[in-house]
């Protein structure tokens, strides 16, 4: 363990050397100069005149709402869960979902604000904030320690700021609490990553078998050392995050804040409360699972929150909701040689392209996963035995069944955490349990601002708070003009077989364009490596959703099939960058890859040929 630790703080340290001797003083102006670009209405990087950067920096706090019209079709993508419409611009002022007036009768400043498309968003004025040293404890507090927090907080340091960090986690119904790095670190992307790898290796020793190892047909996997082994790297990186803190000059506050004033937190501590000030606050509080309002559910349910920490085995597990946790955790746990079973209320993987969620859901079927459909839990009991008996509704004939698990996995879906901040005494408005923001991640309160998963709308995702935190800092204390840009983020869903997309759903773009404007280019193919173990090729699916016309740029990208999120990352990049359809065909491949089926893609399914292919090579 000491070990561990030992490397971990070296590799950390090592990293920072060699960032430092690579940015040398002529470098830092020619990185600090390339921030400043703007998107034309082709979405095509150009930089700033002098006399544009200099209106910036003396902008007023308050963004002047402008009239902007939609961009042509190539610069119309917006994030998945933006604006659709095209032709059709936002109301100016505050969404119409608000008042003028916080809940505590304070007069806040208008929330006014054009809908954040790349033109809009890169036509308004940057604010800047002018450091008021001495007037408040703090240049910026940071409430929340997680991915998106820490990025702001060690960036805005670097650039000179004075900042604190508050962090504190409520211990979840059973217990469960962790330390400094959110979500992701300790019950998210990164145990959750883990534990899929531990499931993959369980199947790629069983297949080894196919290739001539001789593997002992004893083989299996011990609950306890994996999730030992997931819980000791997690510490390891909490310590060397508190480690990078304190070497970083952020002051690290493990308590709970909420907002006395505008300006004002009290901060609740072990030793008693401490009253905090700062010119500038940023809210990176994410989110936590929800439970259903049924009987049981608190008493005998587990989260996500509580899953990678078990100290026994899950045994046969329900798994309630289909999002992406939900299926993530049903397929490891499914690898790992338990019984989940997903229940679904209505679809699977809400927000993504339905014909690849249906995809996923039959290979993990295929797989020996049962799903509950159209059902709904109605309570849940304990035995004498100490399993749980579920009762659940079919929400389509109304039938009423039951069935006895060890383990009840609630993944329906996560809430912001606002109930603690006290936002009203700040005058920051919020829209159910989040928070809204302008493009620049502003509350409806100037010097306040929001990241992350806390954020109404946005897509919530690990990366995108890091980046939007980091480039939130920037604007601030390093006279940036960089906005984050919420559109085409890649992501994958780790099942057993990986999901990856970047761009639009299908649905999305034939409602954004028409169905006439759309061309879907789509083919199965066979991964090599699963010939030999006679793997299923099935659900190997890749398709590209494009412009019909023109120069068919590429809208959206959707693979389905081995390591999806290291193939879509660069293609995410491509797509950012203006890929079509021709410049895809025109690229050569790398083979024997899974990857290169995008470079193969020649079959549209308005053609309606078979899109199954017949060799391998040719």
């Amino acid at each position: 363990m000491s070990l561990t630790l030992w490397n971990s703080r070296f590799s950390v340290t090592l990293v920072r050397q060699q960032a430092t001797m690579f940015m040398s003083s002529s470098t830092k102006t020619i990185a600090a100069n390339s921030l400043h670009y703007t998107f034309n209405n082709n979405s095509q990087p150009q930089q700033h005149q002098i006399q544009n950067q200099q209106q910036r920096r003396y902008s007023t706090t308050i963004m002047k709402p402008i009239n902007t019209a939609l961009p042509d079709k190539g610069a119309r993508r917006t994030s998945q869960s933006g604006n659709r419409n095209p032709g059709k611009t936002l109301p100016q002022g505050r969404n119409s979902l608000e008042s003028s007036t916080s809940d505590s009768g304070l007069n806040v400043p208008p929330f006014n604000h054009p809908h954040c498309d790349r033109q809009a968003m890169y036509q308004q004025p940057v604010r800047k904030v002018k450091p008021l040293r001495g007037n408040y404890d703090y240049d910026l507090v940071v409430i929340g320690g997680g991915s998106g927090g820490l990025s702001c907080a060690k960036e805005a340091v670097a650039h000179g700021a004075r900042v604190a960090c508050l962090d504190f986690v409520k211990p979840t119904p059973i217990g469960t609490k962790w330390g400094v790095g959110g979500t992701c670190v300790n019950v998210g992307c990164i145990p959750k990553k883990l534990m899929h790898q531990a499931s993959l290796l369980g199947e790629a020793v069983h297949e080894a078998a196919a290739y001539g190892w001789n593997v002992d047909d004893k083989i299996k996997p011990d609950w306890n050392k994996l999730v030992s082994s997931v819980q000791n790297h997690i510490k390891s990186v909490n310590w060397v995050t508190r480690v990078d803190l304190r070497d970083k000059k952020v002051e690290y506050i493990n308590g709970l804040g909420s907002f006395v004033d505008p300006h004002t937190l009290s901060a609740k501590l072990k030793s008693g409360d401490r009253t905090i000030t700062a010119q500038t606050f940023v809210i990176a509080v994410g989110g936590r699972p929800r439970y259903p309002n049924i009987p049981g559910a608190v008493e005998y349910g587990i989260t996500s929150d509580d899953l990678f920490s078990l100290d026994r085995e899950p045994g046969k597990t329900l798994v309630v909701g289909a999002g992406y946790i939900g299926l993530e955790c049903a397929g490891f746990l499914k690898g790992l040689g338990y019984e989940p079973t997903v229940m679904v209320r209505s679809i699977v993987l809400r927000g993504f392209d339905q014909q690849m969620a249906n995809l996923v859901a039959a290979s993990m079927e295929e797989r020996g996963i049962p799903f509950l459909r159209k059902t709904v839990p109605l309570s849940v009991e304990k035995q004498s035995d100490g399993r749980l008996l579920v009762k659940y509704e079919n929400t389509e004939t109304g039938e009423i069944d039951s069935d006895v698990f060890d383990t009840v996995l609630w993944a329906i879906g996560r809430k912001g955490l606002v109930e603690d901040l006290n936002l009203h005494n700040a005058g920051v408005l919020t829209h159910k349990d989040k928070i809204q923001v302008d493009c620049e991640e502003t509350t409806n309160v100037p010097h306040i601002y929001a990241v992350g998963d806390i954020i109404y709308g946005k897509p919530e995702l690990t990366p995108v708070a890091v980046l939007a935190g980091r480039l939130l800092a920037r604007r601030l204390y390093a006279d940036s003009d960089l906005r984050m840009d919420y559109a085409d983020v890649a992501t994958t869903v780790f099942t057993p077989l990986e999901y990856a997309c970047v761009g639009l759903s299908e649905e999305d773009a034939v409602k954004t364009y028409g169905a006439e404007e759309i061309e879907v280019f789509h083919g199965y193919y066979k991964p090599t490596e699963f010939f030999i173990p006679q793997k299923s090729v099935r659900y190997c699916y890749v398709k590209a959703v494009a412009q019909r016309s023109g120069d068919q740029r590429v809208y959206g990208l959707h693979y389905l099939g081995p390591v999806a999120g290291e193939v879509i990352q660069g293609f995410a990049a491509a797509l950012k960058s203006g890929l079509t359809i021709p410049t895809l065909m025109n690229t050569v491949g790398i083979h024997p890859t899974t990857a290169e089926e995008f470079t193969r893609l020649s079959i549209t399914k308005r053609s309606g040929l078979d899109p199954t292919p017949a060799s391998c090579c040719s």
